[in-house]
């Protein structure tokens, strides 16, 4: 069974038992299809499974679907994370608290948690040869400048990742100042900014977008 980046749907009772007791941590959200806030939790284990999924495992559980074990750990509302090693419950988060659930899967993620924030924005820009941080992501924009920024790049057919800044905060201000550039959206091109949509308006208009995207 394999967690790289995502976060497993817990099928049976002897597979939630194979998580929980695996060599990595797992962190296990107790949800519920009807609770909208346990959709907000998945969404932001979603975020975290691909950046520190080399050190934890993540999974969610309904709740309802599983009484014994909801019972056994006393779940009384959902959404409810608990961190489980090697079997044994370490740490628990209750409700909709997505800054603590982010801090303890940092903290307990080890050397991704020690790992500096310069390092961390330094892999991200270099993460794709063309990169792009945004609000939202290349499917579903979240403001209008990074909207007008994505029909620009589609248009050049160049391949491109964007990060959605708003699913991390550390990020989102972390990234102003290792680039001294102070609004979003930001484009890297193998690691170096280039600017922001202004310079990209720019350069398409001077029929030199293409090059400057390519490096």
């Amino acid at each position: 069974m394999t967690n790289s980046g995502a976060v497993v749907a817990v099928k049976s009772a002897e597979e939630y038992n194979t998580l929980i007791n695996a060599e990595k941590t797992t962190v296990v959200l107790f949800t519920a299809d009807w609770a909208e806030q346990c959709k907000h939790v998945q969404d932001a284990l979603e975020e975290l499974a691909k950046i520190l999924s080399n050190k934890l495992q993540f999974a969610s559980i309904v709740a309802e679907n599983f009484p014994e074990i909801s019972m056994k750990h006393q779940i009384e509302a959902v959404p409810t994370i608990i961190f489980f090693t090697k079997g044994t419950a370490i740490e628990r988060v209750d409700g909709v608290n997505v800054a603590e659930i982010t801090a303890k899967c940092k903290k307990l993620g080890g050397s991704v948690a020690g790992e500096s924030l310069e390092e961390r924005l330094k892999a991200l820009t270099h993460k794709a040869a063309l990169m792009v941080f945004m609000k939202g992501d290349r499917n579903a924009p979240r403001c209008g400048f990074s909207r007008k920024l994505i029909e620009i790049l589609n248009e050049t057919g160049l391949p491109y990742e964007t990060f959605d800044i708003l699913n991390d905060e550390e990020v989102r201000q972390g990234l102003k100042t290792y680039s001294d550039w102070p609004t979003y959206p930001q484009i890297y091109v193998k690691g170096e900014l280039i600017g922001g949509l202004d310079i990209i308006v720019e350069l398409k208009s001077s029929n030199e977008l293409e090059a400057a995207l390519r490096g």
